[in-house]
């Protein structure tokens, strides 16, 4: 007789194992492997053995699984002190949720800074990217939490990383008018002038979006004023284009051609 069994993986997922009378079906954990006889069936003592090692290691594996889900639920409500106590007990600092993001990630968008001091203390990948691709120094920059981008390239992150659509940390930074981080990652070696997707530069992004004072900062650090993106589009264009008069009055008075 055939029997679909609903079994709990490792990764947290949920996983159906095919078993037939007289055998058993190889769940997803980490058992020593234990070869089948030629007529594919096993033996009552291999089973005993299979059946004693899963009562050992299920319970093992559910505790770490359960961590790990009670670290990224803590990560993402912004508790700090239950975090760090999970930490403490085992959970995995690199764990991931669905979308990809580690507690640092979450951390770096809350703009926890204890929070993440606590995850890299306990081993966290610095440069652990989610499925979108964004690092945590992506994250940080995105909502403008200056003292963890410090606190990040300290660290050592890499400021070429770029996400799905191409974008960076600064990119991110510059188009929502975070300036303090544009002026830190440009400090950190990032050339004013890079070309991002679509040939984009961050003063294109800031001007596009309004960002009056990041422009201002791009314009003091050297950018090309009159540089066009693979559309042949300037910085001027795209202020005038989506509405920021000031900003496009900025970039004419500096010398941006029409």
């Amino acid at each position: 007789m055939v029997t679909d069994v609903i079994c709990n993986a490792p990764n947290g997922t949920m996983s159906t194992v095919r078993t037939e009378e007289g055998t058993i079906g190889r769940p997803k954990a980490p058992l020593p492997y234990l070869a089948e006889g030629k007529s594919g069936m096993l033996s009552a003592r291999k089973i005993v053995v299979i059946a004693a090692l899963m009562l050992v290691q299920w319970p093992v594996l559910a505790q770490e699984i359960n961590l790990n889900a009670r670290l990224l639920i803590a990560a993402r409500q912004d508790d700090t002190r239950l975090v760090n106590s999970l930490l403490m007990e085992g959970a995995k600092a690199n764990s991931r949720n669905r979308a990809g993001d580690s507690p640092l990630n979450l951390a770096a968008r809350k703009g926890n800074a204890e929070m993440a001091t606590a995850l890299l203390e306990h081993g966290s990948d610095i440069d652990l990217a989610n499925i979108a691709e964004v690092t945590p120094l992506m994250a940080a920059a995105y909502e403008g939490h200056l003292a963890l981008v410090e606190m990040f390239l300290a660290k050592g992150a890499k400021l070429d990383r770029h996400d799905r659509l191409g974008k960076t940390a600064i990119v991110y930074a510059a188009a929502n008018g975070h300036t303090a981080v544009v002026e830190r990652l440009l400090s950190a070696g990032i050339d004013v002038n890079a070309r991002y997707a679509n040939d984009l530069t961050i003063l294109m992004w800031a001007a596009g979006t309004g960002m009056r004072e990041t422009v201002a900062l791009c314009l003091a650090r050297g950018a090309d004023l009159n540089a066009q993106d693979n559309r042949g589009k300037t910085a001027r264009m795209m202020a005038r284009e989506q509405g920021h008069p000031e900003v496009e009055a900025l970039l004419a008075a500096a010398g941006a051609k029409e």
